[in-house]
């Protein structure tokens, strides 16, 4: 069953290099130690930052470091009383493991599109979490329970679920309403070189008119005063340190639309 529109009230659920023998006429020198083996291990991912430290955020938010599984993606924990949300699959490492069990768990796991899911299994099944998703991306977890959605979808915590088609069939922000309103974009929108939120055609793209639509819906729906910030699920180098996009509805007023429609896919 689809849910929409409504309140979501889930329960908590070397090879080893030895020296081949050699004969020589004087003493042996002392063994020396052999080099250490030589593996494949992934790095383990740094500890994550804090988003925007300067502001005083009511729950603390952390951003995660990007994420190799997931084409360098970014990955968000909102820390709440009335339980802790994830935003996308950060790399599932023991820094990343520790760290989210030392905030308390994940009640809930919001992805904003397919490339972002990671090893949403497993993360399931070590945090007993509800995994969510719109609908349209919702068959590519066969094996996972989900939480599908179709418009929109509100959770206890206030935060709100938003359909955005476009950069994929069910790709979808997640709406913040602290600290004047922070967007966690996904990849529907993405910082460009000057740090400023755009649109990316690529090859990839599912529905780029469609992608289009969907951000003049945020602009309509939002003003100056309820979005504040914006903070991309990729990309996130371009910042240049900093942890979230300022001044996020200005800079989607800026957007050149008309110039954005005539933009051609990448190769053409």
């Amino acid at each position: 069953m689809f849910l929409t529109n409504c309140p979501l009230d889930l329960s908590q659920s070397a090879r080893n290099l030895t020296p081949d023998a050699i004969v020589i006429s004087e003493p042996l020198s002392a063994p020396q130690p052999s080099a250490p083996a030589l593996t494949n291990a992934t790095p383990l991912s740094k500890a994550p930052r804090p988003v925007l430290p300067e502001q005083a955020l009511p729950y603390p938010i952390y951003a995660f470091t990007p994420n190799r599984d997931t084409l360098g993606g970014t990955a968000y924990l909102i820390v709440h009383p009335a339980g802790n949300l994830l935003i996308d699959s950060p790399a599932w490492d023991e820094v990343t493991q520790s760290f989210v069990q030392a905030q308390g768990g994940v009640r809930w796991l919001f992805l904003t599109h397919r490339g972002a899911m990671g090893k949403v299994r497993e993360i399931q099944e070590a945090l007993h979490c509800d995994v969510i998703v719109q609908e349209q991306e919702a068959y590519l977890l066969p094996k996972v329970k989900v939480t599908p959605f179709q418009q929109t979808l509100e959770f206890p915590t206030g935060d709100r679920a938003i359909w955005t088609s476009g950069h994929s069939p069910g790709s979808a922000c997640l709406y913040h309403p602290t600290s004047g309103g922070i967007l966690f974009s996904g990849r529907h929108l993405l910082p460009d070189r000057h740090q400023k939120p755009v649109p990316l055609r690529t090859s990839k793209t599912f529905h780029w008119p469609r992608q289009l639509r969907n951000i003049q819906t945020l602009i309509k729906e939002f003003s100056p005063e309820t979005l504040a910030w914006i903070c991309p699920g990729a990309s996130t180098g371009y910042l240049r340190g900093a942890t979230a996009i300022g001044q996020a509805y200005s800079a989607l007023m800026a957007l050149d639309f008309s110039a954005l429609q005539q933009q051609l896919p990448p190769g053409l």
